[in-house]
């Protein structure tokens, strides 16, 4: 079990807060790119506890502000774009994509007032259907490129799911925790009949190992008929499922956003050209009513993600891990809480933490072919772009 104290390390991620201040060292997937458009070039965006808005001028430069305007906080998500940025709808006081004020038109048109103010204001990037977004310290590091992200050989495709009303670290450790998968997705997973609804399959498992990687934490399931299951944890916040990766992006301290971006690969290694805009596939709620949280709403259990996301968010908005009991099965837990503690501490010392890499990096290998490796001797199901599953092996 954790303090208190040490709870609350992990999971507050505002500004100035320590694990805040550690998911500020990277990029983060904040929109949809496609949703940004001429018709609609605004967007209200929240991330780490901070109201933004993304925009998109009259020249296509995209910036990420802070919601309210500097002069009387009225929010530029109602903003005016133009050529050179947004304007504030409430008195013209016109921003660009860096923050700098370049027109306060209520002033004397002799005025430098507008040189004494500096909007907050993010980089952006776009990338594998999403617009990007780095609130740390400059200079900023690079997006990794993880082989999935930049392969060419297939296609890729985004799948949205509705906003997780927890804190992010309870999807997260879920994702160094593979013993569920045997017993929680027992129904979902496998298409034969369970041996026992209570132990599922966890008989089936010889051991489960886990070594620290450049980038995060690979897990390691061996099967007791020789098979063996490798994934990573990609610090801090995004699992490698088989060939998605799944973003855990905090929205603020109890909600979090929940994103995959899917590499379908093409059966002959043929390089297959990416549009401008990747396919995107909204799905469905889990929850009925959408809106309420646990117990004042009921979960469905028809998909492994739907079960997961009970799991998460019956835990409370922020869980309690001063009252849990952690087991054997537990030490991937454990060590991905040791990791983000050194992490941290990195940090306070202004020292880069793993996983942000500098200009120059070649791309990062997640043991992506041992998933789609058509000689594979078991057979293994993967991911395709439209939200279903195709089996290969």
């Amino acid at each position: 079990m954790l303090t208190r104290e040490e709870n609350e390390l992990l999971t507050r991620v505002g500004p100035g807060t320590p694990a805040g201040e550690l998911l500020r060292r990277y990029w983060h997937p904040v929109a949809v790119a496609a949703e940004l458009t001429e018709e609609n070039p605004t967007k209200f965006v929240r991330v780490l506890g901070e109201d933004l808005v993304l925009f998109r001028d009259k020249k296509g430069r995209v910036g990420l502000l802070a919601d309210r305007c500097s002069h009387r906080g009225a929010s530029l998500l109602y903003g005016r774009v133009e050529e050179r940025g947004i304007a504030c709808a409430y008195h013209g006081w016109l921003y660009d994509t860096e923050g700098n004020c370049l027109e306060t038109p209520p002033e004397p048109a002799e005025s430098k007032f507008r040189l004494t103010v500096k909007h907050k204001a993010y980089p952006v990037q776009k990338f594998v259907g999403f617009y990007w977004a780095y609130m740390g310290p400059k200079p900023a590091p690079m997006i990794p490129p993880l082989d999935i992200w930049v392969r060419k050989d297939g296609r890729r495709g985004v799948v949205v799911y509705k906003v997780v009303d927890c804190n992010w670290l309870q999807s997260m450790e879920n994702s160094v925790d593979p013993a569920h998968l045997q017993i929680l997705h027992l129904n979902t997973t496998w298409s034969r009949k369970a041996p026992s609804t209570t132990r599922g399959y966890i008989d089936e498992i010889e051991r489960v190992d886990y070594d620290e990687v450049p980038y995060g934490i690979m897990k390691r399931r061996l099967f007791k008929n020789g098979r063996q299951d490798n994934h990573p944890l990609i610090f801090p916040n995004n699992l490698r499922q088989a060939n998605s990766t799944q973003f855990r992006v905090p929205i603020d301290d109890t909600h979090t956003w929940h994103v995959h971006v899917i590499f379908d690969p093409s059966d002959d290694g043929q390089i297959v050209p990416e549009p401008e805009d990747l396919p995107v596939k909204y799905m469905e709620d889990f929850k009925d009513p959408p809106d309420g949280v646990h117990p004042f709403t009921r979960f469905t259990m028809h998909v492994p993600l739907a079960q997961d996301t009970m799991t998460w968010e019956t835990a409370g908005p922020i869980a309690d891990r001063t009252q849990e009991h952690l087991a054997s099965s537990d030490k991937g837990i454990i060590l991905f809480r040791e990791i983000l503690k050194r992490e941290i501490q990195k940090v306070q010392k202004g020292i880069d933490p793993i996983g942000v890499f500098r200009n120059g990096q070649a791309m990062i290998d997640t043991k992506l072919n041992e998933i789609l490796d058509p000689a594979c001797p078991f057979p293994r199901r993967i991911w395709t772009f439209d939200g279903g599953i195709r089996q290969i092996g």
